[in-house]
């Protein structure tokens, strides 16, 4: 069982997520949508080191990220849309929505 009761299934985290996983791919066959991707990660802040000119100095502050659920294009409109399958709606999930918008200006669509 993965965090908040959910059930991993079909190689995802939760039911929501692997049925919309399947709504997506037969709409990627009907040529609605393209570039489907799966687990997308989004760098929201950028991890802080020692020396920020230098790569490899020590990290004091792991990077922030979002992961979403799933990546494509809209055929129609070719506009680039980013979906969380959403059950719970942590403070956490929230954060990272905002910056999401403000770092990417990327608005997430929640099914």
């Amino acid at each position: 069982m993965a965090k908040y009761n959910n059930i991993k299934y079909g190689g995802c985290d939760s039911i929501r997520e692997y049925r919309r996983l399947k709504e997506l791919e037969l709409m990627q066959k009907k040529g609605l949508i393209s570039g489907l991707q799966k687990q997308v990660p989004f760098e929201l802040i950028p991890s802080q080191r020692e020396n920020p000119n230098n790569p490899k100095s020590k990290v004091l502050e792991r990077s922030v990220k979002y992961i979403a659920d799933f990546q494509y294009l809209r055929e129609k409109d070719g506009v680039l849309v980013v979906e969380d399958a959403k059950g719970m709606r942590t403070k956490e999930y929230i954060i990272k929505r905002k910056l999401m918008l403000h770092v990417h200006g990327i608005r997430i669509t929640e099914v």
